[in-house]
């Protein structure tokens, strides 16, 4: 059996560096996709330490040439891919209000949540294709969630989060789109919710740790043939979209 080969976007801290830390105790070859290449090497290097099959890639979502280029990079070293885990994600650096945080805030908020992770998975599907069991994997949130939303006071704990909430409902939507364009292939595409974790995100605030953060990214990346496509769980538990 081929070991399988995954991308893990943001994979050089918190929970995308525990997330290529499973899976690669699970025997995938893990690349970390990290800004700065230095950054994933360190990362990669204290995974291989543990001997674990761990190497990197200069890899910004939001700057298509690093995208094109990792993709590059990937496909004349391995020729497919068979996971990738759209894990980076940003807040965003002056939060807000739906009326007052900053439009450009949105831009460069949607720029990593959705627009990165729109072109980082278009330019690997062409080896995610080439793979027996394609899987991706989208980190999502529960604050992405519109029917919880929807129910009376639940923003009023959120409101100062508008950019990040909107755009992971719009990553929750492009997720189905994706899995309903891409049934019936290899490939199954699902979307997280990692949970509240004591991660660099929420600057060590949570009630989980990250591997448990991490564990529901694996288990969607690890399914087999039977497994979902087209889903928003958390450690095994449906979410509503």
């Amino acid at each position: 059996m081929q070991q399988k080969i995954a991308l893990v976007t943001g994979g050089n801290r918190s929970i995308g560096f525990e997330t290529a830390r499973q899976l690669a105790q699970q025997g995938v070859h893990v690349i970390i996709g990290a800004r700065r290449r230095g950054q994933g090497v360190e990362a990669a290097m204290q995974l291989q330490l543990q001997g674990l099959s761990v190497e990197t890639v200069e890899l910004d979502v939001s700057n298509r040439n690093t995208i094109i280029a990792a993709a590059d990079e990937i496909g004349r070293k391995h020729g497919r891919l068979d996971i990738l885990v759209n894990n980076a994600g940003i807040v965003g650096d002056k939060p807000g209000t739906a009326s007052q945080q900053p439009v450009s805030d949105w831009r460069v908020v949607f720029d990593t949540n959705l627009f990165g992770v729109i072109e980082t998975t278009q330019a690997l599907l062409p080896l995610l294709r080439k793979s027996e069991a394609g899987r991706i994997v989208n980190v999502s949130s529960l604050l992405g969630s519109v029917a919880m939303h929807a129910q009376p006071g639940t923003l009023d704990a959120f409101k100062n989060l508008s950019a990040y909430n909107v755009s992971k409902s719009a990553l929750n939507a492009y997720t189905l789109h994706l899995a309903h364009e891409l049934a019936g292939t290899s490939i199954k595409v699902n979307a997280i919710h990692p949970g509240y974790v004591k991660s660099d995100m929420n600057k060590g605030g949570g009630d989980l740790d990250l591997a448990t953060g991490a564990k529901t990214s694996v288990d969607l990346a690890l399914i087999d043939s039977d497994g979902p496509n087209g889903s928003f769980s958390h450690l095994g538990e449906t979410l509503p979209w």
